[in-house]
């Protein structure tokens, strides 16, 4: 998982016709390569640290000019990685980024794994670990809340409230080692008396706050949102409607829709990944037999569900069914078709449809989509969730850590009332703060941390 104290090389930016391209060097060659390979326009201006110079990047073999590029040289430590830096800015287009990385890795770098440069910024203390996965939602954002809920993560805003809950808890545990190691002074009965409530006020509550405001991660990675119901309810109608674009096909002939058709958009501000499925109902064709076993794949990893009835009809079975199949999920029934006579009353099982908030809308015609949307903002929104709120939210990584970090000190308030050994709560308090631990990265594993960088493009 370390890397070696070599230098590496990667494309920065997304490779195709542009107008910049950048490739990035970091390590203790960069500045010997860049020598090697560029011929500054002005010599006397050449590899000042932080500074563009301006000149032409030269073919090894054959000192020919390949492109005329902007080189900055940034020396470590005052760099993203803390060590000596090099990024040459070119012209962009996937052969001339290519041929520059080539002649990069033929002057002794290597390439890059994917997230080693912020890997490096990690390992050499340059940021913490909740800052390097904020560094990834940075670029992944779906939102523009999401872009602040990330960039208030890089600045290291949750960071700091882990550091505040580990010098609590340090704090804490100094008390139980010091009643362990002298046991003739009153600090064990002061620990045995106050213990309990300062751990709860200290510990528990604000790491339960913190769990609370994960809430916050839909501005980051959106909302998961399957569309459901039977076949014909205008399913695939309802996703070309809100796209605003003919995106999936739309025909009178049942199973249409077969395989997943998903596409992203923003409601209210809030990022929905859209999933069109499958109309579920019992079918003897393979194909869309496997379409339909998908779609309730989906339908247990989403995080809401619209499910869309024909209300031109009776409600039928296959509604019934599809509505039994949501268990304590965030879920609207779209009401369909409602330029048509309604006829959803005349079926069996109606009162089904009180399980859920109800919408009524005409794909077709596009009325009632406003009410749609705010019915959808209201759902996924919540009474919990502050929609102005714009604060460091924990990832499911952290939530993970938080919540056995809160079992911990839990059981040590516990063993404190029950007058168990001080040995043992310390034991208590110490796995706690070593999982809160885990959050920043001083205590993670290294497959852990591994998994978390092989996430990253190769440039970041």
């Amino acid at each position: 998982m370390f890397p070696d104290q070599d230098t590496i090389a990667a494309i920065a930016t997304p490779i195709g016709q542009a107008g910049i391209g950048i490739v990035r060097m970091s390590g203790p060659g960069c500045f010997s390569i860049a020598q090697k390979i560029f011929r500054p326009r002005n010599p006397a201006s050449a590899f000042k640290s932080h500074c563009l110079c301006l000149g032409q990047l030269l073919e090894p073999a054959s000192n020919n000019p390949i492109d005329e590029v902007l080189l900055t040289f940034m020396k470590a430590p005052r760099t993203y990685t803390r060590e000596d830096v090099v990024e040459i800015h070119s012209h962009s287009g996937y052969v001339l980024l290519s041929k520059i990385l080539d002649i990069l890795l033929s002057q002794g770098a290597r390439l890059a794994r994917p997230g080693e440069f912020t890997m490096r910024a990690f390992l050499n203390g340059r940021i913490d670990l909740t800052q390097a996965e904020a560094v990834m939602d940075l670029i992944n954002s779906r939102s523009e809340r999401g872009l602040v809920v990330a960039s208030r993560q890089v600045q290291g805003e949750f960071r700091e409230a882990i550091e505040s809950l580990k010098q609590k808890a340090v704090r804490i545990l100094a008390q139980a080692e010091a009643a362990i190691d002298f046991p003739e002074t009153d600090v064990d009965a002061g620990l045995r008396e106050r213990g309990p409530e300062e751990i709860e006020r200290e510990l528990v509550c604000p790491i339960e706050a913190l769990m609370a405001s994960s809430e916050g991660r839909i501005w980051v990675d959106g909302v998961s949102t399957v569309i459901a119901g039977r076949v014909n309810v205008g399913k695939s109608s309802l996703l070309n409607r809100l796209l605003n674009e003919q995106r999936a096909i739309v025909t009178p002939v049942p199973g249409t829709t077969r395989d997943i058709i998903e596409s992203s958009l923003c409601i209210a501000g809030i990022p929905i990944r859209l999933m069109d499925t499958a109309g579920l109902r019992s079918v003897s064709d393979e194909v869309e037999q496997m379409g339909i076993a998908l779609t309730r794949k989906k339908l247990g990893e989403a995080d809401f569900v619209l499910i869309v009835i024909d209300r031109s009809r009776p409600l039928d079975q296959d509604d019934l069914d599809i509505m039994h199949q949501i268990q304590e999920k965030p879920t609207l029934l779209v009401m369909n078709k409602m330029d048509l006579p309604a006829r959803i009353h005349e079926g069996v099982g109606t009162d089904a449809l009180s399980r859920f908030p109800c919408v009524e809308i005409s794909a077709l015609t596009g009325q009632g989509l406003d009410d749609l949307k705010k019915a959808i903002q209201k759902a996924v929104l919540g009474a919990s969730l502050d929609a102005t709120s714009s604060q460091a939210a924990p990832n499911a990584r952290h939530r993970h850590a938080l919540g056995r970090a809160v079992g911990f000190f839990r059981t040590a308030g516990l063993r404190i009332k029950e007058d168990a050994p001080l040995e043992i709560v310390a034991l208590e308090l110490g796995s706690g703060l070593e999982a809160l631990g885990e959050i920043t990265g001083e205590t993670t594993a290294e497959d852990v941390l591994d998994s978390i960088f092989s996430q990253f493009c190769l440039g970041k």
